[in-house]
C-alpha cells in the first residue's frame, strides 16, 4: 500500500477512534475538529508532540477505555508505524505505561 492509501486509512481510524470514545460517553469534539482540519497523521503528530498528557487521554483513562485512544492505535497497531517516528511511536507507548495501560491480545 502506498503512503497516500496509508494515510486515507489511518484518517479513518482515527474518527474512528472519536466514534468509540463518543459511544462510551466521551465526545472529543477538539479531537475530531483537528484530525478534520489537519488530516488524522498531522493530528496525531501534533497532539504527539505536545509535553504533557492530552486531556482526552485523562479522560479515556478515567473511563477505562484506553483501548479507544489514539495513542494505543499508534502504539499497538502496527501497520501505522510506517507513518511514525520511532520516537512518536515510543510517545505513545509512554503515555499508556504512564496510565499502566496493557493492550490486549487482540490489540498487540
Amino acid at each position: 500500500m502506498d503512503r497516500r492509501a496509508l494515510e486515507d486509512k489511518f484518517h479513518q481510524r482515527m474518527i474512528q477512534v472519536y466514534e468509540e470514545a463518543a459511544l462510551a460517553g466521551y465526545r472529543a469534539t477538539r479531537f475530531l475538529q483537528l484530525v478534520e482540519a489537519e488530516g488524522g497523521v498531522q493530528a496525531a503528530k501534533r497532539l504527539l508532540a505536545q509535553r504533557q498528557h492530552p486531556e482526552g487521554l485523562t479522560r479515556l483513562w478515567e473511563m477505562k477505555r484506553l483501548d479507544a485512544s489514539m495513542e494505543a492505535a499508534i502504539a499497538y497497531e502496527d501497520h501505522w508505524h510506517p507513518l511514525f517516528s520511532e520516537a512518536e511511536i515510543e510517545v505513545a507507548r509512554q503515555r499508556l505505561r504512564d496510565l499502566r495501560y496493557a493492550p490486549t491480545s487482540r490489540e498487540s
